[in-house]
């Protein structure tokens, strides 16, 4: 137990001596999307081999001071630490394994490369070059060198894939806690306070409201007690940032949180994660008895007057609950739904007291700005959205992952320098920005900066920090009808212009894509788009049409073709292809007849080079579109195409 400062400092140095008495490190991506993949197997594996090997190797970090003393088995010094850290970013190339101090990144790793690892690596301390990143016909051997992480800034990130991510004693072997002993020793809640203010740090959850001003509203009221709420319901389809900053850093969360509870009077906080993330309530709940094991979280923390306790809290997915009002709500206990707010949160929030809620990423800001202060944070980005903004890259893209990057930096170098491209050197279309809330880009947005009065300009929003590339193959009306389709499912009913609206919109984008597409659909989409906008009770209303809308604006095009001539620009939509059977490849077998569910396909006769040759063809008024026939097909007779 840490009694006051000087043990924390104590307990810090014999942290960082102990980590840095590891000769080497190898650093398992234990990310969500690596281990699918099968990445604890390969530390299973690694360390078997170790084993055998006779090689020294430690699984957990071993340290002297007395907080930590009987905490757990732990190497020896010299020797070789095998972690679990958190996700690498780089998820196109998982499982990832890293190798410090030298810094190589092994991608794509199978179970039969743990020996070589062994043998070459760690025995004879030689990099696997063919476990490296190459990339157009470049290799790159060190994580640092290679152009996706080139040009990132990562603040929040910063320990994500460098440490074991279940480990406090790391956390504090690299400074951990460091901006939680200065907000507590040598700072008053008004100074914490105007040194996020000064920071003009923006809430990272999608709104951009400055979190100064939120701070400071929270420390005015009077009423107590007071409660700190973390959004980690992350919902876009396609999102992970907070997931991973959960999962790979959970201490980072904490400490802002500490941060904040000092600044704003707050005893008791609550981290609201979705249960989808299973991997993020368990780190969270570990992080957060380590802290308290160690006296940094309950009772006169460091032997100070100050109090702190912390819960995580599990949601049952609904993404409506990202909304602050209907995540308390859903916190105490009640059905996650908004309310028509008399109040605002920092006035009668969680259990109807003050309540300050901030976002994972928000708060994962916080030690950074108070250890190295706010002009620093301010000379990161431009002026109006100072600081750096994770993004979770998906889609069409070479470089699928969670990158970290300096606001302003523009959609182009984002997507071809940092994202790599598109993949198979298609053409890039647009871009979604802000998931099911924000909105689509084109080739002449490609140099928008990346902030949040910059997108607001276009008609768009950061959002969380989705962003899914699209490639000329992809039909901007599926898209739209695809992100309608998920608000419309998640509209938690209680107010009429979300709830019939958004079905209505859903029911019209559905006949477009299936060729019923009727003149004045588009028309209606906008009319009832600007209904649903203005009179929706909460965001996820008021934010639904917002993918048609700008879809609409900038594809207009493609919407009239599929109304007007029952054709899809993209080719991508089944309803509105045509399948047919090329005779003279057709062998007559009858093989798509028989699996056709509606009968849709018959014999016909033809005399072909004074011969009767029997083949089939599709009745067009009959198909399906199942597709069927196409897939049983050993000729590859059956073909499809664009309807004329």
């Amino acid at each position: 137990m840490l009694r006051d400062r000087a043990a924390l400092q104590d307990a810090r140095q014999g942290c960082a001596e102990a980590l840095a008495a590891e000769r080497r490190k190898i650093l398992v991506c234990a990310g969500t999307g690596c281990i699918s993949s099968g990445s604890l197997k390969l530390r299973e594996r690694l360390i078997e081999l170790m084993k055998e090997k006779g090689l020294p190797y430690s699984v957990e970090l071993r340290v002297e001071p007395e907080a930590f003393r009987d905490a757990g088995e732990g190497g020896a010094s010299g020797a070789i630490g095998v972690k679990k850290s958190g996700c690498h970013g780089f998820c196109e190339m998982g499982p990832l394994i890293l190798i410090e101090p030298e810094g190589w990144l092994y991608t794509k790793v199978r179970m039969e490369d743990c020996e070589v690892i062994i043998e070459k690596t760690m025995l004879r301390g030689e990099v696997c070059e063919h476990l490296t990143y190459s990339f157009q016909g470049t290799r790159y051997t060190k994580r640092e060198e290679i152009p996706f992480y080139k040009k990132q800034t990562r603040i929040v990130l910063e320990h994500c894939g460098l440490i074991d991510s279940e480990s406090i004693r790391e956390y504090l072997a690299l400074g951990g806690y460091t901006a939680f002993e200065k907000a507590l020793f040598e700072m008053s809640a008004e100074q914490i306070i105007a040194g996020v203010t000064e920071s003009a740090l923006r809430g990272r959850g999608g709104a951009g409201f400055p979190t100064g001003v939120k701070w400071q509203e929270a420390y005015l009221q009077k009423e107590q007690p007071k409660y700190l709420v973390c959004n980690g319901d992350e919902g876009d389809p396609g999102a992970f940032m907070d997931r991973s900053v959960m999962e790979g850093d959970p201490h980072r969360v904490i400490e802002g949180m500490l941060i904040a509870g000092k600044a704003v009077g707050a005893s008791s906080g609550y981290i609201y994660v979705r249960a989808e993330y299973p991997v993020a309530v368990q780190r969270l709940k570990t992080a957060i008895a380590h802290a308290a094991e160690i006296g940094l979280l309950g009772s006169n923390i460091l032997g100070t007057d100050f109090s702190f306790t912390l819960e995580v809290y599990r949601g049952a997915g609904a993404f409506v609950c990202g909304e602050g009002s209907a995540l308390t709500a859903s916190v105490a206990g009640k059905r996650g739904m908004p309310r028509v707010k008399r109040f605002r949160t920092v006035a009668q929030g969680l259990f109807e007291k003050p309540t300050l809620l901030n976002n994972v990423e928000t708060f994962a800001n916080i030690p950074a700005i108070i250890n190295r202060g706010a002009d620093w944070y301010k000379g990161i980005g431009p002026e109006g959205s100072p600081g750096a903004k994770t993004f979770a890259l998906t889609g069409n893209i070479n470089n699928t992952g969670l990158i970290e990057v300096p606001m302003g930096m523009t959609l182009r170098e984002v997507i071809f320098e940092v994202g790599g491209g598109l993949r198979d050197d298609a053409e890039f279309k647009a871009v979604q920005i802000g998931g099911p809330s924000g909105a689509c880009l084109t080739k002449d947005d490609l140099d928008i900066p990346l902030d949040f009065d910059s997108l607001k300009k276009a008609g768009a929003i950061i959002g969380s920090g989705g962003l899914v590339v699209m490639n000329d193959k992809t039909c901007m009306v599926e898209i739209a009808r695809f992100f309608m389709s998920f608000t419309q499912k998640e509209s938690c009913g209680k107010c009429t212009p979300c709830r019939e609206g958004t079905k209505r919109m859903l029911e019209i984008l559905e006949r477009m894509v299936a060729g019923n597409g009727r003149e004045g659909d588009i028309e209606l989409l906008l009319s009832l788009a600007d209904t649903i906008s203005g009179a929706a009770l909460c965001g996820l209303g008021k934010t639904a049409p917002n993918p048609v809308v700008s879809a609409v604006r900038r594809f207009r095009g493609e919407y009239e073709a599929h109304i007007r001539d029952k054709r899809c620009p993209a080719g991508s939509c089944k309803k509105l292809k045509n399948i047919y059977i090329v005779r003279e490849d057709c062998s007559g077998c009858g093989v798509c007849a028989k699996n056709c569910p509606v009968g849709a396909i018959h014999q016909q006769d033809k005399v072909m080079k004074g011969k009767k040759k029997a083949y089939y063809v599709i009745d067009g008024a009959k198909c399906v579109k199942c597709f069927a026939c196409i897939e049983k097909c050993k000729f590859g007779a059956v073909k499809e195409g664009q309807t004329r």
